[in-house]
């Protein structure tokens, strides 16, 4: 059940981005930080009430984005919503960053302070956060920053997110199960990829079920899946709470009006598996 009040997205704020992450980074403050109410659906509508947001370890991130070609290309290949997926980890002098491959469709693995890249996407895209119920164990969060810091500046897996498209893709009904496997460390990855072997690497998943090269972000953000290996072995319910929409300006402080505004969907918040 949805809480009582759901209001159109509005994409007003992220015109501070410079000036606000900057200025509260250099202060020591954490940049404004809004997470409504979570919901497993991807929509232009945020459920109120935002409550502040402090990023941890073991965080997912997922962003929805608007160009045509790369929603057409995701949707060919099975992928559909969201397109974008990534993780938080600490770096050695405890700050926070996350790690994704491709930010804004580019061709490489990218660690970003976490604001920021929260930040820079908000100008453009939609993003949803899935927090950790109870933090990572030190041991956890030191095997998720060894393994994030030896990925970043490697490249994006073009070849390979190409080869989704083809009957050569890394999953399917009857295949995924053999396919797909942990690989623990390559030269190039893809989004949903890196952030499945990041989690084995942190023994926040199981190696022997999980399918890296399988995954897509739709199957980290709904804890469901269209595959039936993905479906029946991939679900992150225990660990992390459903998706919540993240904004850098709770709901009511800007002038502007909604940039678009879409129909609610009535998707449950229990997935269907």
């Amino acid at each position: 059940m949805y809480p009582a009040r759901v209001v159109p997205y509005s994409r007003s704020a992220p015109c501070r981005l410079g000036l606000i992450v900057l200025a509260a980074l250099s202060l020591g403050n954490m940049p404004p930080s809004y997470l409504y109410q979570p919901a497993y659906v991807i929509d232009h509508y945020l459920r109120l009430p935002a409550q502040p947001y402090v990023p941890q370890p073991g965080d997912l991130f997922f962003a929805v984005t608007e160009s045509c070609i790369m929603r057409f290309g995701h949707h060919l290949a099975g992928a559909a919503d969201p397109h974008h997926s990534g993780i938080v980890f600490a770096r050695p002098d405890g700050t926070l960053a996350i790690l994704e491959a491709g930010p804004f469709n580019k061709v490489y693995v990218s660690g970003w302070e976490v604001m920021e890249h929260l930040y820079a996407y908000e100008r453009t895209e939609r993003v949803w956060i899935r927090r950790r119920k109870t933090p990572l164990t030190p041991d956890q969060s030191a095997r998720l920053t060894a393994f994030c810091l030896a990925q970043v500046g490697k490249k994006f897996a073009t070849m390979r997110v190409l080869g989704q498209l083809t009957p050569f893709r890394s999953r399917g009904y009857c295949w995924t199960e053999y396919r797909g496997e942990v690989r623990g460390d390559r030269e190039r990855w893809f989004c949903a990829e890196l952030v499945v072997e990041a989690l084995v690497a942190a023994c926040l998943l199981d190696a022997k079920t999980a399918r890296p090269s399988a995954t897509y972000p739709r199957d980290l953000f709904y804890d469901a899946s269209p595959d039936p290996w993905l479906n029946a072995h991939l679900n992150l319910s225990d660990g992390w709470y459903p998706p919540a929409q993240w904004t850098s300006t709770p709901y009511g402080t800007s002038p502007v009006p909604p940039r678009r505004v879409h129909r609610l969907h009535s998707r449950s918040m229990t997935p269907t598996r």
